[in-house]
């Protein structure tokens, strides 16, 4: 359940930390200027958490920017909650070095959370044998930097529920964590309710389905009876089931705006409305055949 206890509505992990509902996601976000620009604005509108992975090649960007920004808005680390990712490159024996060197280039004393980018090798066909061998691999990786401190939680993005019960059963910490495409065409039921089940937090990214949603004619519908944008609404669907977003913009007005999701409530017509254009539609990658 969403929780109010800060200025941020945040989610309790559980790891006892609280994850703020609404984050900063970074994909695409290059060079230090516009990544700076958009965390100025993102603190601005009030956004304490921050999305990043080693593949995004922006890290040490991102934590140069929270540096020189944070005293500005007068926080400090621990005001704000990071997360990167392990890079399929790193998947399995490199694993550890993968995250240390996360943890180098950001530079901020220790990582809020970090996921298993994918649950693939990069390099391995997706039906290759040795691609549980090496996620199950770096899940130890991560659970032992985990217990060093150095990653207060540890988790997973994209896995499936086959993926998730497989790590269930064999992990000595439970994922804190599980990022995922979610959107009204992509409900995820079953995958949520595997989370559901084991008290691992599931997380959206791709809230607008790559844009292509903001131009869906019930969303617009929806939007324009609300009196919110089309990003609005389908991020207010998202947190409203308790499920925290991640929306990119490097664009100061739109990072402003796509914050505006906690004073006003979608009714429950609308809600469901939403929920039916359901139809398992995967606009980032599909996970499903990944062995």
């Amino acid at each position: 359940m969403a929780s109010s206890t800060s200025s941020t509505p945040s989610v309790l992990l559980n790891t006892g930390a609280q994850m703020p509902l609404l984050g900063l996601g970074t994909y695409r976000l290059t060079g230090a200027e516009d990544v700076c620009c958009a965390v100025d604005a993102a603190l601005a509108a009030g956004y304490r958490a921050f999305d990043t992975a080693a593949v995004y090649r922006n890290e040490a960007d991102l934590g140069q920017a929270l540096k020189k920004l944070l005293p500005k808005y007068r926080l400090s680390r621990e005001d704000v909650f990071i997360t990167s990712k392990l890079g399929p490159k790193d998947q399995g024996v490199r694993a550890t070095e993968g995250a240390l060197h996360s943890l180098s280039q950001l530079d901020l004393g220790y990582i809020d959370l970090y996921l298993i980018h994918w649950p693939g090798t990069q390099g391995l066909a997706v039906t290759d044998k040795h691609n549980p061998v090496n996620r199950a691999q770096s899940w130890t990786a991560l659970e032992e930097l985990h217990a060093q401190g150095k990653l207060k939680a540890i988790g997973v993005s994209n896995y499936t529920p086959a993926h998730m019960r497989e790590l269930i059963q064999s992990c000595k910490v439970r994922p804190a964590v599980l990022q995922s495409e979610f959107h009204p065409r992509l409900c995820q039921a079953e995958l949520r309710n595997v989370c559901k089940e084991h008290g691992v937090c599931f997380q959206a990214y791709s809230s607008l389905g790559k844009g292509i949603l903001l131009t869906d004619p019930v969303v617009m519908r929806e939007a324009n009876y609300c009196g919110r944008t089309p990003a609005q609404v389908l991020l207010r669907w998202a947190v409203q089931q308790g499920v925290p977003v991640l929306p990119k913009s490097s664009q100061p007005d739109r990072v402003e705006e796509n914050g505006r999701l906690f004073d006003f409530r979608l009714s429950d017509s609308v809600m469901d409305t939403l929920s039916a254009l359901d139809c398992r539609q995967h606009y980032c990658w599909d996970p499903s055949e990944v062995a």
